[in-house]
């Protein structure tokens, strides 16, 4: 949905297990920053980062999302709740550059409007929705 490439720099704030930072450095050949509250999960991302091949490419931190600098992200991930997401909102629109891209995994962002919306169903049969946001200059 964000048109992930080499050139990219994705941030996943509420990273987990980091497997979407992971992907993306193994699927698009991206840099990655997984961003969790939780030591426990960074240390799996890290040693799952690590047998994937793909710790030079990707870095994990113990940080609360809304305390990370977001200015080298070229795409950011989010998994939180809806409330998390629309504090991150004037974080995210003051440290992104034009043409940046947000995702969102089933919380919008407040009241701001996506670019895009893309509701599927999963192979596990879960209802999942997408929002994509892109950076306007």
């Amino acid at each position: 949905m964000a048109q992930v490439g080499a050139n990219d720099v994705v941030y996943d704030l509420g990273s987990g297990d980091g497997r979407i930072v992971i992907a993306a450095a193994l699927k698009f050949g991206a840099h990655g920053v997984g961003v969790d509250i939780d030591p426990t999960l960074v240390a799996r991302a890290q040693a799952d980062a690590r047998a994937a091949g793909v710790a030079d490419r990707v870095t994990f931190a113990v940080q609360d999302a809304m305390t990370v600098d977001l200015t080298r992200a070229t795409v950011v991930t989010l998994y939180l709740l809806a409330a998390s997401n629309a504090k991150l909102r004037p974080i995210l629109t003051k440290q992104l550059r034009p043409g940046a891209r947000i995702v969102s995994h089933n919380y919008p962002i407040g009241d701001w409007d996506p670019d895009q919306v893309d509701t599927f169903t999963d192979a596990r049969g879960t209802t999942r929705t997408l929002f994509l946001w892109r950076i306007k200059p």
